[in-house]
C-alpha cells in the first residue's frame, strides 16, 4: 500500500539530506529527480513507497530513526559534506553515526564550539526560525575600555533586533569576553571588535538556548537526550510566540 504523497522538500528533510530550506534550493537548482525526470517546481509531491526520488544522483531513503547530536566543532573545519578546497569537514568526525545527518546552521571555518547535527528537518527548520539566544566566547587583542564595550554593544544592536549582552570573562593582555545575542553572524562579532582596534583571535560558541557545550573537547560529540530536544523545541515555540505578539498592531482604544 502506498503512502500519501508529500512535498519533495519535506521528504528530503525527513531523509536527513538537508534542512527544508536547503531542500528547496536543491529543487530549484535541478538536483532532484522523480522517476528519472528533473523536478524544479516547489510544492511537487511524491510517494517514496512507489516513486524513485533522487537527490544529486543519490536515491532518497527515509530513516526511521531521528538523530540529534551536539558536536564540539574544531577550528579549521567546514560544516558542509564536501569542500571544493578539500578542507576537513565536521562529518569526518561522525563516521560512526548510524544515519546521515546535517548541521543546524553553520559555524565558520575558523570558529569552534557548539554545533547541532540532526537528520530531523522539521527540528532544524524550527530552531533556525526561532533565533534562540547564543553565547560566544571571544579572545581579543588587548582589553576594552568601558566606552569601547558600550560601543561594541551599539554596533551589534544595529545588526539585529534582539538583545545583546557583553561581559568580561578573563582579564589580561589578551582577554576573553562573552557575547550573547540571537541570530548572530560570526563576521558581525569580528567586525564590531576590529573597528575599535581589538581584532578577534578566537571565537567559540558555548551555548544555544539552554543547551551548553559543557566539557566536550574539540572533535568530540554526544547524542542529545529526549529532554534536551524537547526543551529546545519549547524554547523555540516560546520565542516564536513572543515575536508574534510583538509584531501585532496595537489595539485601538475608545
Amino acid at each position: 500500500m502506498s503512502a500519501t504523497p508529500e512535498r519533495l522538500q519535506k521528504l528530503i528533510a525527513r531523509a536527513g539530506l538537508a534542512s527544508r530550506r536547503r531542500a528547496e534550493d536543491l529543487i530549484r537548482a535541478g538536483a532532484v529527480r522523480v522517476n528519472g525526470r528533473v523536478v524544479t517546481t516547489l510544492g511537487t509531491k511524491a510517494d517514496p513507497a512507489c516513486d524513485r526520488i533522487e537527490v544529486g544522483g543519490q536515491r532518497l531513503r527515509l530513516s526511521a530513526r531521528l538523530l540529534y547530536y551536539l558536536l564540539h566543532k574544531p577550528r579549521g573545519t567546514v560544516c558542509t559534506a564536501s569542500d571544493p578546497q578539500d578542507r576537513r569537514t565536521v562529518f569526518h568526525l561522525l563516521r560512526r553515526a548510524p544515519a546521515r545527518v546535517f548541521s543546524v546552521g553553520r559555524l565558520p571555518y575558523e570558529a569552534e564550539g557548539l554545533l547541532l547535527l540532526t537528520n530531523d528537518g522539521e527540528f532544524s527548520d524550527t530552531l533556525l526560525r526561532a533565533r534562540l539566544p547564543q553565547r560566544y566566547w571571544l579572545k581579543v587583542k588587548s582589553p576594552l575600555t568601558s566606552e569601547e564595550s558600550a560601543r561594541v554593544v551599539s554596533l551589534l544592536r544595529r545588526r539585529h533586533r534582539g538583545s545583546v549582552r557583553l561581559r568580561s570573562l578573563r582579564p589580561g593582555a589578551n582577554p576573553w569576553y562573552e557575547v550573547t545575542l540571537s541570530a548572530p553572524r560570526e563576521d558581525w562579532l569580528r567586525t564590531a571588535f576590529f573597528r575599535l582596534g581589538h581584532p578577534v583571535e578566537k571565537v567559540r560558541r558555548v551555548a544555544v538556548g539552554s543547551l551548553e557545550l559543557g566539557k566536550l573537547a574539540a572533535g568530540e560529540y554526544r547524542q542529545l537526550i529526549p529532554g534536551e530536544v524537547e526543551q529546545l523545541l519549547r524554547e523555540a515555540a516560546a520565542g516564536a510566540a513572543r515575536r508574534s505578539a510583538s509584531t501585532k498592531p496595537a489595539e485601538r482604544t475608545a
